[in-house]
């Protein structure tokens, strides 16, 4: 018996509903995505909510795995982040010290940054274009 859906509809699933990954310092570094990037760290209770992300575009790119788009070769995986304002993030995290590099290039799609956390982890920002309407 299926549940809340017909039986010959194709399920697909709706969003992520969590990002897992290791890390050396694991309280150092959830605290860090807190206080710079603003990812709420795990509850700790059922009573606590976690973070919640702003609707919008999620990519699920799959790249080859000689890529060097995520810096080292050992590097496995990129965090990508939707931003409102790109430059005031980016002044925010210089201002504690964080090195960003900001892609001069405008793209179709918008504008990026790249910086990564204290342990290596490629993060890349993105200040999504809406598209123009008349």
């Amino acid at each position: 018996m299926v549940f809340g859906a017909v039986a010959s509809e194709r399920q697909k699933v709706l969003g992520f509903g969590g990002v897992f990954f290791k890390a050396e310092n694991p309280k150092a570094l959830a605290l860090w995505y807190e206080e710079h990037l603003g990812v709420k760290q795990t509850p700790t209770t059922y009573e606590e909510m976690p973070w919640v992300q702003a609707g919008g575009s999620t990519v699920f790119g799959v790249f080859n795995a000689k890529t060097k788009y995520f810096g080292a070769d050992d590097q496995q995986f990129m965090f990508n982040f939707r931003v409102a304002d790109l430059d005031a993030m980016v002044s925010q995290l210089r201002e504690a010290g964080i090195e960003v590099e900001v892609d001069p290039e405008v793209y179709p799609n918008g504008r990026f940054a790249r910086l990564a956390d204290p342990e290596g982890n490629p993060i890349q920002l993105w200040q999504e274009m809406m598209p123009v309407t008349d």
